[in-house]
């Protein structure tokens, strides 16, 4: 419970802040922290449009994608304490949970008829697709390191007893902000900002929808950057009590803010055919960490 409700507050601001530190990076006072949040309630308050070519699949694409989503935060622990779902190998269900989600707005996206949406949707199945071994990588690793197979198990059997360990989580670490980025379609594999269709990924799948479907689609943004930060907070707030562990999850959620500010602001989107190599990296890292395992359990022949 203590978890749902730390990715709930957090997701309230934690694209303001970086928002914000784009707009300090380059010189402007930008808008109020709250800003895009506003902005959703605003869209909430609004009717959807349908196009008469879509069917009920594009009208149920942005509930599905957010209840799978609301379902995948449930599992995510807070530290060392389970989640409201836990389960052996319920990290693989957060992933395929993911995923489903995915999959909905992937086909929401062709049965609007458009070549360009097409285009974005088929774009976004690959990017998901190379990005999901370095995920299941990272956590067998950890699986294999704790001898557990649940979220609250891994996190709970994970301990730092050398600086080869702390690398270990700093890579862990990495890997899960480089998959946050990925999974929300953000710089440098996508730009949100860009207006060029041919090459939109994420903005170019999601142009037929509007209102109160479109505030969910926004939000599902807000609510995912806050369910890896909660992941990546794990790491590091093991079973401290709840006094210490809420405070440093909260700034370690910050932290994370400002760390995607900052790439959004110095960073440049890649050219189209340098993402894939550049997401596959992560899987690359994954089998680092793997190995890193290994070793530390003396299995490393």
């Amino acid at each position: 419970m203590v978890s749902l409700l730390l990715v709930f507050f957090v997701s309230l601001f934690f694209m303001g802040v970086v928002t914000r530190i784009r707009s300090l990076t380059s010189g402007r006072k930008g808008p109020s922290v709250m800003q895009p949040m506003w902005d959703i309630v605003r869209l909430w308050r609004k009717g959807s449009v349908y196009s008469t070519t879509t069917s009920f699949i594009f009208q149920l694409a942005p509930i599905t994608y957010i209840a799978s989503l609301l379902v995948a935060v449930l599992m995510v622990p807070h530290g060392s304490r389970a989640g409201l779902i836990s389960f052996e190998g319920d990290f693989i269900m957060f992933a395929y949970l993911l995923a489903f989600g995915k999959f909905m707005m992937i086909i929401a996206a062709l049965d609007t008829g458009s070549s360009f949406e097409g285009m974005g949707a088929s774009r976004e199945a690959l990017f998901s697709m190379l990005a999901e071994p370095a995920f299941f990588i990272l956590m067998g690793s950890f699986a294999l390191f704790t001898g557990n197979s649940s979220f609250q198990g891994i996190f709970n059997g994970l301990y730092y007893g050398s600086h080869f360990s702390y690398m270990l989580g700093g890579l862990a670490t990495f890997v899960l902000i480089i998959i946050a980025m990925v999974e929300n379609s953000r710089m440098p594999v996508d730009d949100p900002k860009t207006h060029l269709e041919l090459t939109m990924i994420h903005e170019v799948m999601i142009l037929d929808n509007s209102g109160f479907d479109l505030g969910l689609i926004m939000y599902a943004t807000h609510l995912k950057f806050a369910m890896y930060g909660s992941i990546i907070a794990s790491f590091f707030i093991g079973s401290l009590p709840l006094w210490l562990s809420i405070p440093l999850t909260l700034v370690i959620q910050m932290f994370f803010a400002i760390v995607v500010g900052i790439m959004e602001s110095f960073t440049a989107r890649f050219r189209m055919g340098h993402n894939p190599q550049f997401i596959f990296i992560l899987t690359s890292v994954a089998i680092l960490i793997f190995f890193g395992v290994l070793m530390l359990l003396g299995r490393f022949m």
